[in-house]
């Protein structure tokens, strides 16, 4: 089957403002990706189609579901406001996609379609403050390095841009536009023009002209798209205005200009020019006659330089680029009758640079990883011996956590260098190591310590085959050894409760919340043997069509069948007989 991506930027959020081809590809898609705030802004466009809605940070998950639909056939849609390419969620969803092989050549086709950004649809609110050379840069460092953040920055300030800011401040990030504002400081004027545009061409668009002294004296949020003017930018009747440079050509009150046409693109008509302010120079990697004869000199002094560069940047190539690394670029062996496309000393520079590189390399320290895992004795076990309580310590260290949780392990978490190190400590004294966070967790009562010990081989497999898996949201699977159900595996996400030698199903319990309730009880007596593969084939399922984010609950009231399972046929009582033994 040959799916369909479409990236869509749909402007900035108003119907006027959206393409006719993000209108026509939304109407064309059969599932509709994005932000719950921009789902919420096309609304009117999306009836009766497949919609999957996130919330902020689960931009990976949305690119991921993008994926998945699409290998399935689908049209998918995955909209951003403004333009998919700034800032938006072009460039997810082709990493996503190149991380499973992607080419142009597999069969899911991909488009992009541009939209109005902000900085466009903000300009156009305040008047014409983008005229002249501009640059975007986002002010949100949870992606990217605040020390990167401050360079551009600092960059933009000197070389004289109009800057608009992105993502300036939100709830938890204050700091940053205060700091932006100090850096700018430093190289504009405090009163150069700033405008303020908040949900431009939305119900709640609000607009403020000011400067940059007194910028932070108006409300800044999420919302809001800072545009700071450049050295010319002046403001007019409320409109802050970027001069072009027109002036320097042309009177703009006069009927006759004092240039002709033809004169205006003349040499004398632009004494500002490079070729007038800085006379030509020979290109570097072009050589005249002369430096050609000393490059053939020199080329077989310099052939062990080129020989050693090569090697040591093969070494280097793992380096990240922040780290420093220079990108190497070896000219090729110069054949005769070939005019030579290196200066002569740059071969040898290339081969102290790369051994410069190498040295930064084998010196530099190893990169910490956070460690965060879930630590237990066992399916059934309860009860930690000393000697692993002790390595729990050891293994989280004096700047480590150990969390207590009410789902049967230990949290720990920690920064290392070495976490398979600390993993495998933990596994050489009977540990469990699973991971943490959106994945699956097996919880069992202890069998009243190991007494009803008859369905503990299958938690233990279950354990085995599912714990750790990676899923759209948490999932907890409880398990209890007897029809009592003292542990209250009901209540978990999937819930099994063994009883005369088979198994019980629950499905879809919700354990926190003023509408917390129990699973729904869709099986009765199921064979030990098939229940491995039963709840196998669930999870599969929820895995492959839940929505990023949705929990096991709210998929089974979506999808209405999982398997053999009805939602609507669920029963939600069971009559157990009393026994003597209370089993």
């Amino acid at each position: 089957m040959n799916g369909k991506l479409l990236i869509i930027g749909f402007g900035p959020g108003s119907a006027d403002h959206m393409t006719k081809r993000a209108r026509e590809a939304i109407e064309e898609s059969d599932v509709i990706i994005g932000y719950k705030t921009y789902i919420e802004l096309v609304r009117d466009l999306i009836a009766g189609k497949e919609i999957i809605s996130t919330g902020m940070t689960e931009e990976v998950s949305r690119a991921q579901a993008a994926v998945k639909w699409a290998e399935r056939g689908k049209t998918v849609a995955v909209i951003s406001s403004g333009d998919a390419g700034l800032y938006g969620m072009a460039g997810l969803v082709y990493e996503v996609l190149i991380e499973k092989g992607w080419t142009k050549d597999s069969s899911i086709e991909v488009e992009v379609i541009p939209g109005v950004s902000a900085i466009h649809s903000c300009a156009a609110l305040l008047g014409a403050p983008i005229m002249h050379d501009a640059c975007t840069i986002s002010l949100s460092d949870h992606l990217t390095p605040w020390e990167l953040i401050e360079k551009r920055l600092e960059a933009a300030a000197a070389a004289d841009f109009v800057i608009a800011l992105y993502n300036p401040k939100s709830g938890r990030r204050t700091r940053q536009i205060a700091e932006a504002q100090r850096i700018l400081l430093r190289h504009r004027a405090p009163t150069t023009p700033v405008g303020l545009v908040k949900s431009a061409y939305r119900e709640r668009q609000h607009i403020v002209l000011t400067d940059l002294a007194h910028m932070l004296d108006h409300e800044i949020g999420m919302l809001t798209t800072v545009i700071i003017g450049n050295s010319t930018t002046f403001v007019h009747d409320g409109l802050m205005i970027t001069p072009r440079g027109y002036q320097r050509k042309y009177q703009l009150t006069a009927a006759i200009q004092p240039l002709k046409p033809h004169e205006r693109l003349r040499k004398e008509a632009e004494p500002w020019a490079l070729d007038q302010t800085k006379p030509p120079k020979e290109m570097p990697g072009v050589l005249g006659s002369s430096e050609a004869a000393v490059f053939a000199e020199n080329n077989q002094k310099d052939h062990s330089f080129t020989a050693l560069a090569t090697a040591v940047a093969k070494e280097a190539e793992p380096m990240p680029p922040a780290s420093g690394l220079t990108q190497l670029s070896i000219p090729p062996a110069n054949k005769a009758g070939q005019q030579p496309t290196a200066q002569p000393k740059r071969v040898k520079e290339t081969a102290e640079d790369a051994l410069a590189a190498f040295e930064r390399r084998r010196t530099r320290k190893t990169t910490s990883v956070l460690l965060e895992a879930a630590v237990s004795p066992g399916v059934a076990n309860k009860q930690f011996t000393p000697e692993q309580l002790i390595v729990i310590a050891e293994v989280a260290g004096t700047d480590g956590k150990i969390t207590y949780t009410p789902d049967h392990y230990i949290q720990i978490e920690r920064l290392t260098e070495d976490p398979d190190g600390l993993i495998a400590r933990l596994k050489a004294v009977g540990l469990t190591v699973t991971p943490v966070g959106d994945v699956l967790t097996v919880k069992a009562c202890d069998f009243c310590d190991g007494e009803k010990k008859d369905a503990i081989p299958y938690a233990e497999e279950l354990a085995r085959r599912l714990g750790g898996m990676a899923l759209p949201k948490e999932l907890k699977l409880g398990i209890n050894g007897c029809g009592m159900a003292c542990y209250g595996a009901v209540r978990e996400d999937i819930g099994l409760v063994y009883r005369k030698g088979k198994f019980d199903l629950f499905l879809g319990g919700k354990t926190v919340g003023r509408n917390a309730h129990p699973g729904r009880l869709v099986a009765e007596g199921i064979p030990p043997e098939e229940m491995v593969a039963v709840v196998t084939d669930i999870i599969e399922q929820y895995k492959e069509h839940a929505y990023p984010n949705e929990r096991f609950h709210k998929f089974f009231a979506r999808v209405k069948q999982i398997g053999r399972f009805s939602h609507e046929e669920a029963k939600t009582a069971v009559m157990i007989e009393a026994p003597a033994c209370g089993d």
